[in-house]
């Protein structure tokens, strides 16, 4: 039997990270649960201090089918390299045509940029770019292949 899985990510603000990782993947905000309004509604319900409420946040695949994002306020920066990271696989892969390839992987480096990213580096392959490296407003690596 399989266990469901989320990838969590540490943040200084939750806000900023949310937008890009929103963009990124193309996830949503995850719903609150069932019989709840919203999430402040549920919240409050289990106690949580309101000035808590917005010190994470949840995202979610709108067609249910990938693992969720969450994202979870800590008081410290990110001070080394990741040693998980995501890959987002926007290319279609090595049957694609290189060029083809190479403007998917820029067009979607330029989204991410626009979104607060920064260029890390680009890792050239036998055929043309492979991918390159992107960090996300708070430094944490992902490539885009």
């Amino acid at each position: 039997m399989t266990t469901d899985w989320t990838i969590t990510i540490d943040c200084l603000d939750v806000r900023a990270l949310r937008a890009f990782w929103m963009l990124a993947l193309g996830y949503v905000e995850r719903p609150p649960p069932s019989g709840w309004d919203s999430w402040e509604d549920w919240m409050a319900a289990q106690g949580v201090p309101e000035d808590e409420w917005h010190d994470g946040a949840y995202l979610a695949d709108p067609e249910g089918r990938l693992p969720g994002l969450s994202l979870l306020r800590v008081p410290e920066p990110k001070t080394a390299k990741n040693r998980v990271h995501l890959d987002l696989q926007v290319s279609g892969g090595r049957s694609v045509e290189p060029a083809l390839r190479e403007e998917r992987i820029r067009a979607k480096v330029a989204e991410l940029v626009a979104a607060g990213g920064t260029v890390a580096w680009e890792s050239p392959g036998a055929a043309g770019l492979d991918h390159v490296t992107v960090r996300d407003p708070e430094g944490n690596e992902l490539c885009v292949v």
